[in-house]
């Protein structure tokens, strides 16, 4: 062997014994935050006033003329006899039909206020379906395990527990240094609403002269107990620092129609035919993004030795994981901008040839992905100018917020304090929230729920049987007075 081959054989060899080194080192370190005293909590109240309001049906509609008001008037009726300290000492506006905007004063107005962000909207029930609920499914039911209905997951435990904390705090007298803002939103469940509440309560504040604020917190985060067999024990605690963008894009082809004995060579579904496999052919590119690194980094340390060797030189390895990723739904919609062409429209019957064709493509837009980039780019793949390219609904993607901030500080110390086995990480979410509409106004937006809830609990959202554990509540509301006496305190 020649000295180049030897020198290259050391080499290697070199670098798989500091690989080697390097993963046996690359170990989670032990998460040490100070205790904290214990937080008075009316569970039994909580659990009262959940269950109470999840038989109120708010549900939020495409046309607002669909929509019971009166039952988002019930709503704000409860929550104001629910909590009377509440009612009595933070104003409250109502905003666009049915939307809720709270204000604690705090004792430092020059500080930037923080905002608790909710919404009292849920999805209707399936028609048909109703009869496979365990419990009804409006009904609140609390079985001594479970508190069921629409709205026990998403997101009526939230805002419930957000108030009993706010009220839980306001009996024991205190008050905060900065202002906190409560936003409730009326159709969050409505994607790319352009009547959206959140974006009414967003504009209502900027008309107070509150145009920055210091944080949000919102859902979309998790704790995830998570045990695979020789792998990982442990809970997953995800903080959104960012969601994906959506949009909903119309494209069609003309033809001139005609009667389908006489077909042309390509109708103009076989025309869009062609554009769908283009679309579906030429993804957009998948990228290993700081935030996929971080993590990488910070789930990676728990894993077992031999995964550990992969994680720590993930980014050596990046074009096999990007690869590898990418046969993975769950894990290719984290590394780039996703195309689903969900809905096609052709002729009104089986013999006539469509003049018009359509299909309807659904993206899900990466951070720094834009509306407009998704039309140039349709345009540029479908090697077809007869194509029309129309944007029927789009929610742009949100800005990465910072992890280094007071808040989410508070969020990772009330994390390991609850459950100091946990493996907190920032992750992007996939679905959208309120926050978006705020984040021209803090670069720390967080979405974060800390209810303990299996996956398959979590699948029950929108879905048949949704229910919440009851033991989550009492330290959902204890979760809340922490976080708003450490980040408006």
């Amino acid at each position: 062997m020649s000295y180049i081959g030897w020198a290259i054989l050391g080499a290697l060899g070199l670098f798989i014994i500091v690989t080697l080194i390097r993963a046996a080192l690359w170990k989670a370190k032990k998460t040490e935050v100070e205790p904290l005293p214990d937080e008075a909590v009316d569970e039994a109240r909580a659990l009262a006033h959940l269950s109470g309001a999840i038989q109120i049906p708010t549900i939020s509609q495409d046309d607002d003329d669909d929509v019971d008001w009166a039952q988002f008037q019930r709503f704000h009726a409860f929550l104001n006899e629910s909590y009377p300290l509440i009612a009595k000492n933070l104003p409250c506006e109502v905003v666009r039909k049915g939307s809720l905007l709270y204000h604690w004063k705090g004792k430092s107005p020059d500080l930037l206020p923080i905002a608790m962000l909710s919404h009292m909207d849920v999805v209707p029930v399936s028609p048909g379906t109703e009869d496979d609920w365990t419990y009804p499914a409006f009904s609140g039911h609390n079985d001594g395990e479970f508190i069921w209905g629409r709205g026990a997951m998403d997101m009526k435990n939230h805002l419930i527990c957000v108030m009993e904390a706010v009220e839980t705090l306001l009996e024991e007298g205190f008050t905060p240094e900065r202002d906190v803002y409560l936003c409730f939103g009326d159709n969050e469940e409505i994607l790319g609403s352009e009547n959206s509440g959140a974006r009414h309560l967003a504009l209502a504040l900027k008309a107070r002269g509150v145009t920055k604020l210091e944080s949000t917190l919102d859902e979309g985060g998790a704790m995830l107990p998570v045990n695979v067999k020789g792998i990982l024990n442990s809970v997953l605690a995800g903080v959104g620092i960012a969601e994906k963008g959506h949009c909903d894009i119309e494209i069609s082809v003309n033809a001139k129609g005609g009667h389908a004995s006489q077909p042309p060579n390509h109708t103009a579904l076989g025309e869009l035919a062609k554009v769908i496999q283009r679309l579906e052919k030429r993804q957009f590119k998948a990228k290993m993004t700081p935030l996929m690194s971080k993590i990488i980094d910070s789930a990676g340390r728990h894993l077992p030795y031999w995964l550990r060797i992969v994680a720590v030189n993930h980014k050596l390895l990046r074009p096999v994981l990007l690869a590898a990723m990418k046969q993975i739904p769950p894990a290719a919609c984290m590394v780039r901008t996703t195309t689903a062409v969900t809905q096609a429209f052709g002729s009104p019957a089986p013999n006539v040839l469509p003049q018009k064709a359509s299909v309807v493509a659904n993206f899900r837009m990466m951070p720094g992905t834009t509306t407009q980039d998704l039309v140039a780019h349709i345009k540029k793949i479908a090697k077809n100018k007869n194509i029309e390219v129309k944007v029927l609904r789009t929610n742009e993607a949100s800005k990465y917020s910072s992890t280094e901030s007071k808040s989410f500080e508070a969020i990772r110390r009330l994390v390991f304090h609850f459950h100091p086995e946990a493996i907190m990480a920032p992750f992007l979410v996939m679905g959208g929230t309120d926050t978006v509409k705020y984040d021209s106004m803090s670069d720390h937006c967080y979405r974060f729920s800390p209810f303990l809830a299996p996956v398959d609990l979590l699948l029950c959202c929108h879905a048949t049987n949704e229910r919440l554990p009851v033991a989550a509540v009492g330290e959902g509301v204890k979760f809340f007075k922490y976080y708003i006496k450490d980040a408006a305190g």
